[in-house]
């Protein structure tokens, strides 16, 4: 039986490791044909941030792993207008599209999932 998991990120693109490696369980999850879904809270939404040359840094690029999602059947991302909100964002600034939810519905979108998974 299928489960519905949710990957909720927190942190920037670029702090370390942790977003190359929350990609990477997200893409092993989701080859198993598992239902996967996205959270976008707080820093982590710099992650779709448009116009990020992390080449010039010699880091990966993750806009472009993010971009491979949908090979895997991952569509459902989503991230609070208040995140994008306090750092200056809106969805025009975002490489990927995404689905807005208000923080206070965020407890709600959490409870439609099996797994939940807090990196």
């Amino acid at each position: 039986m299928n489960k519905r998991y949710l990957f909720i990120l927190r942190k920037a693109a670029h702090s370390g490791a942790y977003a190359q490696e929350m990609l990477d369980i997200i893409l092993t999850t989701a080859a198993f044909d598992q239902a996967v879904s996205i959270l976008l809270l707080d820093d982590s939404v710099f992650q779709l941030k448009k116009h990020q040359y992390p080449e010039k840094h010699d880091m990966k690029d993750i806009v472009a792993i993010f971009s491979a999602l949908e090979i895997y059947d991952v569509k459902n991302i989503y991230t609070e207008y208040e995140s994008l909100q306090e750092r200056g964002l809106s969805t025009d600034d975002l490489c990927l599209p995404v689905k807005i939810i208000v923080r206070r519905d965020t407890p709600e979108l959490m409870q439609q999932f099996d797994v939940v998974f807090s990196g």
